[in-house]
């Protein structure tokens, strides 16, 4: 399948260059959850309804195992991940279980907005075969050059280790983040500062008809 052409770049690490902070600053690093839109993020395919939503929290909580998404029917999980602006993704963490039920595979697609099972069908941009991490100490990294630009990232979970479900606990993004420009409001300031100047239009007309 066309979608398996990942060579080195299909199985975790921990990066000697960059892995190797304080846990001070590598939660820094994985603070993109801070950035998502956590309002238009969605998880198709989960057990409870706005489950997906809690695998994405602090550095620190990663470990929590209060917090999880399960999947439902099958093993398949897709995540529809809106940012409030642009992002250089540089790095996936995910955390499941010591078991069948942590998740095989992860497949990653930028910039395709309200994608559903059906549109998995499409060649993704990076796919990850993953390995058992309960703990957080594997990081997935990407391919910078084709994930800089990401406004929306889809993360399909395709497979479990062969569990007829896949639970996830934590899903960590690392990279750089840019705000997104709010052209509208510079329109709004430029229209409310051109109404004082109506009125004085409206002022010098009534004095021009009462000199005449």
């Amino acid at each position: 399948m066309a979608g398996h052409g990942h060579g080195g770049h299909g199985h975790g690490h921990s990066c000697g260059c960059e892995g190797q902070h304080d846990p001070a600053e590598r939660g820094l690093e994985f603070g993109l959850y801070q950035k998502i839109d956590m309002e238009k993020l969605q998880c198709l395919n989960e057990s409870r309804e706005g489950a997906g939503k809690l695998v994405f929290k602090p550095w620190e909580d990663r470990r929590d195992r209060e917090k999880f998404v399960e999947s439902d029917d099958d093993e398949e999980l897709l995540f529809n991940i809106p940012f409030t602006g642009s992002v250089k993704l540089k790095g996936v963490i995910l955390i499941g279980d010591d078991d069948d039920s942590h998740p095989a595979e992860m497949r990653l697609y930028k910039n395709c907005t309200h994608m559903s099972f059906d549109d998995t069908a499409r060649e993704p941009d990076q796919v990850f075969r993953l390995n058992r991490d309960p703990s957080g100490e594997l990081e997935y990294p990407t391919k910078i050059a084709r994930f800089s630009g990401v406004t929306h990232l889809s993360i399909h979970i395709s497979k479990s280790f062969g569990s007829e479900t896949t639970r996830v606990y934590y899903i960590g993004l690392r990279g750089e983040f840019t705000q997104a420009h709010r052209h509208e409001v510079t329109i709004c300031t430029y229209e409310a500062s051109a109404n004082p100047a109506d009125h004085k239009v409206d002022v010098f007309s009534t004095q021009s008809h009462f000199i005449s």
